[in-house]
């Protein structure tokens, strides 16, 4: 897994973590006097390889990199002289990494915003063969257990398809964690109380969803407390798919809600967030929030193992199926 900030102390610890607990091979990506500093403070005396994508050490690869880069993006105003350039940029250096296989998952974030991050990898990475979006969904360990929130960070105001598409990729992550999803489409309304747009979009994505994947826990539009507590569902919905069971999945209507939602979950009940975790993606990245603590690190790097071990695991069944 290449960090693409692990001249960042914290970076550094979680990367520590993940070699000394097996988790991972990290690949360090920065400044290599300031990890060799960094190293030496935490006692973090592996032999992992560092790597600088400014110095002159790795011109030979930042070469054959910015080449594929141009090929790619050549005729969206994109020189082999620009593409040299933007290869000294950790982001892209690292995500050219991944997109080449030079390393199986790439880990960023900590000290850049989102948008900046998530720019190079949407241009370098791609979306998966099956997918046409990307989102993210947040896993907050609770009291009642580990709850879905999507999307998190992507999507601002998506349509009745994306949300479908949403809906599906979290139930494919929450199976990843070996859970069953219930999921609910949370609304300010519950089953067909206002004819308002935002609650009408909803409404179409769990009717797709309810014809096209009868088998998938999914209902609403609901609202919250709806959805969390199952005797209110019970005594109020009867007829609805979630009523009696307990749900582990929400699915917002757009960014602005999902985001806020689960902040103020994280801030004030102390609840542990795994995430944004990316879905749609065509090979592992995953973004942090800015400044996110050495353990929320040492998560995310988890998940993008289990993601890569998925993917490899997809392509070869896909593979296989090809060949006969």
């Amino acid at each position: 897994v290449v960090f693409a900030e692990a001249d960042h102390l914290d970076v550094l610890k979680a990367a520590q973590i993940v070699h000394d607990e097996g988790i991972a091979i990290p690949i360090l990506l920065g400044r290599r006097d300031a990890i060799e500093k960094l190293k030496e403070e935490i006692e973090f005396d592996a032999d992992v390889e560092i790597i600088d994508p400014k110095s002159d050490e790795e011109e030979a690869r930042k070469n054959t990199y910015a080449k594929v880069y141009w090929n790619q993006r050549n005729r969206r105003g994109v020189t082999l002289y620009s593409a040299q350039k933007i290869m000294r940029e950790r982001n892209y250096f690292a995500a050219m990494m991944v997109n080449e296989g030079d390393a199986d998952a790439m880990i960023s974030g900590f000290s850049r915003s989102y948008p900046s991050v998530v720019k190079p990898v949407l241009e370098l990475i791609g979306l998966a063969p099956d997918s046409t979006r990307v989102a993210t969904t947040n896993v907050m360990m609770t009291k009642r257990g580990p709850m879905f929130l999507s999307d998190t960070a992507i999507n601002i105001n998506p349509s009745a398809e994306d949300l479908t598409k949403i809906a599906q990729m979290t139930a494919g992550v929450v199976k990843m964690f070996g859970m069953e999803p219930v999921m609910a489409m949370i609304s300010y309304s519950n089953f067909g109380s206002s004819k308002n747009q935002t609650a009408i979009k909803v409404r179409e994505a769990v009717n797709y969803l309810h014809k096209r994947h009868p088998n998938l826990l999914v209902d609403g539009e609901l609202q919250a407390d709806f959805a969390l507590n199952r005797e209110m569902l019970q005594d109020t919905f009867p007829f609805s798919k979630l009523a009696g069971k307990k749900v582990n999945t929400l699915i917002f209507p757009n960014l602005e809600s999902a985001n806020i939602t689960y902040k103020l979950m994280k801030e004030l009940n102390n609840s542990d967030s795994i995430g944004p975790i990316m879905m749609g993606l065509r090979k592992p990245v995953h973004i942090l929030q800015l400044d996110a603590s050495v353990d929320e690190i040492v998560n995310m790097t988890a998940i993008a193992v289990i993601d890569a071990q998925q993917k490899e695991k997809k392509e070869l069944e896909n593979k296989a199926a090809i060949e006969k």
